[in-house]
Formats: C-alpha cells, sequence, structure tokens
C-alpha cells in the first residue's frame, strides 16, 4: 500500500458518518427471521432434538453470533480499505482453493466428501475456501469495475469472465458444480450494475447458455453407453432424476430419484399450514430424507410450516434482496454499490437453486440454503 493510499483511506475514515437509520436494517431483520425458522427446521431434521436442542441447531446459533460479530466487524472500516484488501485476499483464498485440488495432501487435512475435496481440516473446525471465494471474488470484481468503462464493449467484457473462471475452473475441479455455478450471474449483475450493454450481455449469455445446454445433452448421450466424458457419473444422474420427477417417471426412485422423490413427499405433505412440531419430527425422520438438516432443509420447512411457511421464507428472502439493493442504490462509493449488488445476486441465485432443487424444479447439487 502505497502512502498517498493511506492518505486517501485516512482521510475517507476520518470525513465517514455512522448513520443509524438505513435500509441494512432490512437486510439484518431479515436474516435474523431465516435464522430462526433455520434453527428450527434443522432441529427438526436431527434425530437428537427429540427432548433437547440439536446439537447442529445450537452449532447454528453459534454461526449466527460469529456471524453477527464478523459483519459488525466489517462495517467498521471505510469501504476504501477493504477494496485495498480485495485483491490479496483473493490470491489467499486462490492458494487455499489449489491446497484442495493437491494429490499429496494427507487425508487427514483434505478428506474427500461424496467425492468432493471441499474441506480443510483444522482440527478445531473445518474451513470450505469457496465459500470465502464467494465474498473475494465479488469484492475483487468490484474492485475491478469501480472506475472502469471499457465492459461497455464486447471486448471489455474478458477481463471480468476471466476474474470469475479462476476460481470457478478450481471450485470445478473438487468437484463442486453447484458453488460454481453462483459465480456467472453474479457476474451478469453486477455488470448490469456497472453499466454493461444489455446487447451485450444478452448475447453472450445466450452463447453460455447454449454451451452449458449443449454439454449436458452430450454428457445424456454418453451416458447411455455408461461413459463420463464431460460431467461425473453422479452429476448425469442428478440431472436424469430431475428429468425423471419433471416427467412423473418413478422407476428410479428407489436408487438414483430417491433424494429428490423423498424431498417432494416431505414437502408436499406440509399441506397449506403444515404440522405440528412432534408430527412433523416424526414424519421427517422416517422419510429418510438425505442431507436433511442441510441441502434439503426446505422440504423441512415445508412439512413443518406448510405452504405459507414456505412463501413465509421467499418473502425474507425478497426482503432481504430488496433491502441490499436499497443499501447498494443509497451508496455513493462505486465499490461498496457494486460489492453488495454482487451479494444480492449471489444470495438471489442461491436461493433459486436450492429452493429449485428441493421441489424438483431443479438438479440436486451440494448448495446449502443462506441463512437457513
Amino acid at each position: 500500500m502505497t502512502i498517498e493510499a493511506i492518505r486517501t483511506v485516512s482521510s475517507a475514515i476520518a470525513k465517514s458518518r455512522i448513520t443509524l437509520f438505513h435500509f441494512g436494517w432490512i437486510v439484518l431483520f431479515a436474516t435474523l427471521g431465516l435464522v430462526i425458522i433455520g434453527v428450527t427446521a434443522i432441529d427438526l431434521a436431527r434425530p437428537d432434538g427429540a427432548n433437547a436442542l440439536a446439537a447442529d441447531a445450537k452449532r447454528q446459533l453459534v454461526f449466527l453470533v460469529i456471524g453477527l460479530t464478523a459483519a459488525a466487524i466489517a462495517a467498521v472500516p471505510h469501504q476504501r480499505l477493504l477494496a485495498i484488501l480485495a485483491w490479496p485476499a483473493m490470491i489467499a483464498v486462490l492458494a487455499l482453493l489449489v491446497f484442495l485440488i493437491l494429490p499429496f495432501v494427507p487425508a487427514s487435512i483434505v478428506s474427500p466428501r461424496n467425492g468432493a475435496r471441499c474441506w480443510i481440516n483444522l482440527g478445531f473446525t473445518d474451513i470450505q475456501p469457496s465459500e470465502l471465494g464467494k465474498v473475494t471474488y465479488v469484492m475483487v470484481l468490484a474492485y475491478y469495475l469501480r472506475h472502469r468503462s471499457n465492459h461497455r464493449t464486447l471486448m471489455g467484457l474478458i477481463p471480468p469472465a476471466l476474474i470469475a473462471a479462476v476460481p470457478m475452473g478450481l471450485i470445478l475441479l473438487q468437484p463442486d458444480l453447484g458453488t460454481a455455478s453462483l459465480f456467472i450471474p453474479t457476474l451478469v449483475a453486477m455488470l448490469v450494475v456497472a453499466g454493461a450493454r444489455m446487447a451485450h450481455l444478452i448475447s453472450t449469455t445466450l452463447l453460455g447458455g447454449a454451451f452449458l445446454l449443449g454439454v449436458v445433452l452430450a454428457s445424456l448421450w454418453f451416458a447411455r453407453s455408461d461413459q463420463y466424458p464431460l460431467l461425473k457419473k453422479y452429476q448425469v444422474e442428478r440431472i436424469e432424476s430431475a428429468l425423471d420427477l419433471a416427467k412423473g417417471d418413478t422407476r428410479r426412485a428407489s436408487d438414483r430419484g430417491f433424494q429428490g422423490q423423498a424431498a417432494l413427499v416431505v414437502a408436499g405433505s406440509g399441506g397449506l399450514t403444515g404440522h405440528t412440531s412432534e408430527r412433523s419430527r416424526a414424519l421427517v425422520q422416517f422419510s429418510g430424507l438425505p442431507e436433511r438438516h442441510n441441502d434439503m432443509i426446505f422440504a423441512v420447512v415445508v412439512n413443518r410450516f406448510g405452504f405459507f411457511g414456505a412463501v413465509a421464507v421467499i418473502s425474507l428472502y425478497l426482503a432481504w434482496i430488496g433491502g441490499a439493493l436499497l443499501v447498494a442504490g443509497a451508496c455513493k462509493e462505486p465499490f461498496g454499490r457494486l460489492v453488495v449488488s454482487g451479494f444480492a445476486a449471489m444470495v438471489a441465485t442461491q436461493m433459486t437453486i436450492n429452493i429449485g432443487m428441493n421441489l424438483g424444479l431443479l438438479p440436486i447439487t451440494g448448495i446449502t440454503l443462506p441463512f437457513v
């Protein structure tokens, strides 16, 4: 950091004022509402929660305290200081992502889970570098776009795409297709906020969508002969399971389609208003739904609180996203405006994918429901 940069940041901090009344409270209260619903659902989903609060639910409350503390700390420094730290933080996270895929790293440090090398064991806890990558990616992209205008040309879209491609590629090598799928929608949203031309974004998005569709169709074709050159076998089976659900085909519901089918049954049995806590706990426990306390938690929420519960969760997300966009609109700094817009897009995308896979509308991926 140069002396001039330090002076600029110091001057900005000295001139900044703390405002108690702002749209950020909407985001905070929406977050608390989602966490409360999540703790209730996690407690229902875990067998040790019958007589006392389940261990995973208690851990979620601990994470809430840690998250609120981290949010308060992040709110103290001026945005310009965070902008200066964006690239160093990104480089550190990329190093961790490379570390995950090194073949000689001992299994005691990086142990594959469900076939993916996503976690680093620190002894007292685990960390998932791809989650840190989501944050640093938004910060670096905002730092790049904050005072530039070349992204308003077609060729100017290449550098932002490369910024997304590096962490995406490393995350795909784990492999973690779910987390990697969040980067492109976030990129498009931030480019829109930065002023990129819609014609360029639409054309490149259509080309990217056509390429992705081609990969999926080719993978399904090769799978007929039990070959999987483009996607992993389990990834192809998840796509096939989603297609089975869409067609109402239950012939494979006991194997590859079990998780999706079980999620639909658990969610569907909630009806309009849901069940009592005791009945919902019994239904969820005996359903045998895999990953019901994390990836498939939305099905548990709908079972307990019914259709109205689903509407409440989606409404809280809309409030969160709307509050974030209001914060972005009120922000005078380009960096801050882009960062908040990027996080809003990422939460919206992750929410949509998770709820879609719980309802059988999208293939199941290892992606969680934010705050829930």
